[in-house]
Order: structure tokens, then C-alpha cells, then sequence
């Protein structure tokens, strides 16, 4: 793989052991790469004998998370802003997930505890994971590539910023200088991890190397849910295209600047919500169907064959769990109700008092959400459903599918 520091020279004693290059995969996205499945949902992954095997990969003989014995992480996170970017790095294990220090432990894991669990089935030698990942960031704006140029308001954005009397200069300005700002926040993390390997891996190998094996990005909803960028959204036929051509830019610049030009690349389809069938919200089913589309659709492009896979992530959607959460909503939907006197609702004229309330919706949770859906929604659950739910299940098939993609086109 090019992208790769110089190869050693095999030595002949045989009592020599073989050496292996080092992996280096590099993660990166928004908020789902970060991951907010916290560790007190692993549990829930060995209630349903499918997904046994792969808790029992992700835990010690002892219960606790397993330490990776030849996968080594560096995970760049924070806010630039405030102050707080920073790196956490060390042997693989639970805890990479979110964090709001970046070099302590948060809970939580992403994809790549599994991803790193993985692939060091796969994989004889050292393996790093470079993750760089920040929650609330766009492609179209963020991570913007640097072959997309510079990002380019449309006639109807710039129209409405008129009648709201704002300084366009001022917010062309500003947007000019928040593009691609995450980008090279990435790849300069990438290149400094590189250039000083022994900074994560005290026992490096310098003259065997490394090798550039794949890249994962696992990100959409800012872009999703940006009708100004995207102003055909929800049209059937139409939809994303600018995300697909912004997307095909990031593949050939990392790769670029990477100097890996067919490094492996896997797309991590945005998949909450789970498959889109009859029953998926019809306010949402043409705009996600749309987006996971444009998504996907780099992976079907004669450059990138072989070496671009697109990875749909709402086949580990746990229905179960969202079921609930739906339940959870409803009554929420008439705890709010209730306080602002909605047309409609039992306080409609205002006569029921802060207790009368909580008692009604008490009653109303009580049959409606059973106590062993409330044991599952504890045992399995940790946020919201632009999270996936939090759930380390959902979470730990992501990350395996994604190591199982890319390890398919390295063997092809």
C-alpha cells in the first residue's frame, strides 16, 4: 500500500522473529463515529444469541472491557474553540467513545472498539486506529473537501438573508473560513501520528514501518438535515447530489494527501431510523431514503471500484429498543401538552395542577410502557435516536461490519 514509511530488511537468523508492518486505519466523522453507546449497555449485546459471540470478544475472562493486546489508538476530539481539542491515546479498549475530555476515559464507546477487536483477528502484527471525530459537523461546510472549493451559497439562501437584513459579506466571510476546517484538523492529526509513531507505540518498529490500510467516515446528519444546502431534499429523484459529489472529493483528497492512492475506504451509511419499509415515518421516508442514497452512491463509481464500500448501518438498527423509545415519546408528547393547556388535551382549560399532571402522566406511562420494556429500555439504551439509541449493540455490529468491509478489499 503506498502511503507506507520504508520497509526493513528481513533479517536471515532464524531465531528472528517475523516482523510485522504496522496497520493504520483511520476513522473519522461527527457524533455517531464518536459514539455515545455507553459501557453499561454491554449486557444487553448477550441477550440475543446472535450477538453472544461478539460480547464475549469485547470482555476480559473477568467481565471488564477487554485491553487490546496488539491495537493502539489515538483519538483526536474536543472543541478548538474553547480550548479543549486534545488527544487520547493508548492500547484499545472501551472508552474510546465521546468524551468531553479528550484524554479521559467517557463511557462510551463508537465503532471502533470492535472495529479494532476486528481486525486484530485478522491481522498478525500492530495495528494503530486513528480517530478523529466531532460531534455537529457537515461535509458540505466542516469537512469539506479541498478540491470542493469554497462553499458557495445558493440564490434562495442568500435571498432570505436579505430580508432578514444580515451582512452577507460578513456571513459569506465567516462560512469561508469554517470550510474545510475539520478536514485539515484531520489530516494534519494523521500526519503528526505518522511522523512519530513511537509517541503511541513505544516499541515501533522504524525499519519495518507502517502502512496505510483503510479509511472509515461515518457521519450525515448535519448534512441530512440542511434544507438551505440541499434545497431538493425530499424530492423523489433528486435529493442529495451535491453530497455524493462532495463525498467522491473527500475519498480522492485524503487519499491524496494521505499519498495513499488506493487506500481501502468504507462509507458508514447513516441508518437511524433502521430499513425504510411501509411503516417508516412518512415525514421522513423520501428525505432519508434520499440521503442514504446519495450516501452510498461514490461506492457504485467505476474509479472506485474494488476499493470504495458503502456500509448500511440501519441493518444493526435494534427496532426492540425504538419501539420503546416511540412509547417514551408519547408520553412526553402529553407531559408537554398538559403544561402548555394544548387544544385537545385533559388540561385543556388549565385546571390541572403540576401534581394533577405528573399523576396523569404516571398513569398514562404505566399502560402504556410495560415494566419489562422499562428493564430493556435500562438494560440496552443510553441516548437518543440520532445516536442509535446509545446502544453498545447497535454500536459494536457497526464497528465489525465496517473492519469486515474494508478487510474484504484488502484480501480482493
Amino acid at each position: 500500500m503506498l502511503g507506507s514509511s520504508p520497509q526493513g530488511t528481513a533479517a536471515s537468523d532464524e531465531k528472528h522473529v517475523k516482523r510485522e508492518k504496522l496497520r493504520v486505519y483511520i476513522l473519522a466523522g461527527q457524533s455517531n463515529m464518536e459514539g455515545h453507546a455507553k459501557v453499561e449497555t454491554f449486557d444487553y449485546i448477550g441477550d440475543d444469541p446472535v450477538t453472544v459471540p461478539l460480547l464475549k470478544q469485547m470482555r476480559e475472562m473477568d467481565g471488564k472491557p477487554r485491553v487490546c493486546d496488539r491495537v493502539w489508538i489515538s483519538y483526536l476530539t474536543g472543541s478548538p474553540d474553547r480550548g479543549l481539542l486534545g488527544e487520547g491515546a493508548g492500547k484499545l479498549t472501551a472508552g474510546y467513545g465521546s468524551r468531553s475530555n479528550p484524554a479521559e476515559d467517557g463511557g462510551k464507546i463508537g465503532p471502533e472498539f470492535t472495529f479494532g477487536l476486528t481486525a486484530e483477528k485478522a491481522y498478525d502484527g500492530p495495528i494503530l486506529i486513528i480517530k478523529t471525530a466531532w460531534g455537529g459537523k457537515s461535509l458540505n461546510t466542516d469537512f469539506r473537501p479541498p478540491s470542493a472549493g469554497a462553499y458557495e451559497f445558493n440564490e434562495t439562501q442568500l435571498e432570505n438573508f436579505r430580508k432578514q437584513g444580515k451582512d452577507i459579506d460578513q456571513i459569506q466571510a465567516d462560512r469561508a473560513k469554517a470550510s474545510g476546517r475539520y478536514y485539515r484538523l484531520m489530516i494534519n492529526h494523521v500526519k503528526k501520528v505518522l511522523a512519530n509513531p513511537e509517541h503511541i507505540l513505544p516499541d515501533y518498529d522504524s525499519e519495518v514501518g507502517y502502512e496505510i490500510a483503510g479509511f472509515v467516515w461515518f457521519q450525515g446528519w448535519n448534512d441530512m438535515v440542511d434544507s438551505g444546502t440541499y434545497p431538493d431534499r425530499g424530492k423523489v429523484g433528486v435529493g442529495y447530489p451535491k453530497y455524493s459529489e462532495w463525498m467522491a472529493d473527500l475519498i480522492r483528497d485524503v487519499r491524496k494527501d494521505l499519498a495513499a492512492p488506493k487506500m481501502p475506504f468504507v462509507i458508514g451509511v447513516l441508518g437511524v431510523g433502521g430499513p425504510i419499509g411501509e411503516d417508516y415515518s412518512p415525514r421522513y421516508k423520501v428525505t432519508h431514503q434520499n440521503f442514504r442514497d446519495a450516501m452510498a452512491a461514490p461506492a457504485s463509481m467505476v474509479e472506485f471500484k474494488d476499493n470504495v464500500a458503502a456500509v448500511r448501518t440501519e441493518l444493526y438498527w435494534d427496532q426492540p429498543l425504538a419501539a420503546i423509545e416511540a412509547k417514551r415519546g408519547q408520553v412526553n408528547n402529553l407531559a408537554r401538552q398538559l403544561r402548555s393547556k394544548a387544544k385537545g388535551s385533559p388540561n385543556e382549560e388549565g385546571k390541572m395542577s403540576p401534581a394533577d399532571q405528573k399523576k396523569y402522566v404516571e398513569e398514562y406511562r404505566a399502560n402504556l410502557i410495560s415494566s419489562e420494556e422499562d428493564a430493556m429500555w435500562n438494560r440496552g439504551a443510553s441516548n437518543g435516536g440520532y445516536h442509535y439509541l446509545g446502544c453498545a449493540k447497535t454500536m459494536a455490529q457497526i464497528g465489525k461490519a465496517f473492519a469486515e468491509s474494508l478487510l474484504e478489499m484488502e484480501k480482493n
